[in-house]
């Protein structure tokens, strides 16, 4: 018996890549970048991240140590699917087209 062209597909479609959990979809991202080391593409989901303006304008001076750390952890905890907040629709597409494109 022949086997369709669906059975052999590896990389999903839109529909199934939007039907998964934010974070399926950021953990399949991440998992392909850190295999292709696709810096850019975590730089460009650090940088949509809603902490990431305030952590951007921290200087590093002695006094913003604290903050730093803060902010720090903010950032890593949207990074790892602790709080997209707003940002969520827009990294979904970033996971999204980068499964798609990759």
């Amino acid at each position: 018996m022949a086997e369709s062209r669906s059975e052999h597909r590896t990389t999903p479609t839109f529909a199934e890549l939007d039907a998964l959990p934010t974070e399926e979809l950021r953990e399949r991202a991440f998992a392909l970048a850190r295999q292709r080391r696709d810096v850019a593409f975590f730089w460009s989901v650090l940088r949509h991240l809603p902490n990431a303006d305030e952590a951007a304008a921290l200087d590093g001076s002695p006094n913003s140590v604290g903050p730093t750390v803060d902010e720090g952890v903010a950032l890593w905890r949207e990074l790892t699917g602790h709080g997209y907040e707003e940002s969520e629709p827009l990294l979904r597409a970033a996971f999204i087209d980068y499964l798609l494109e990759h």
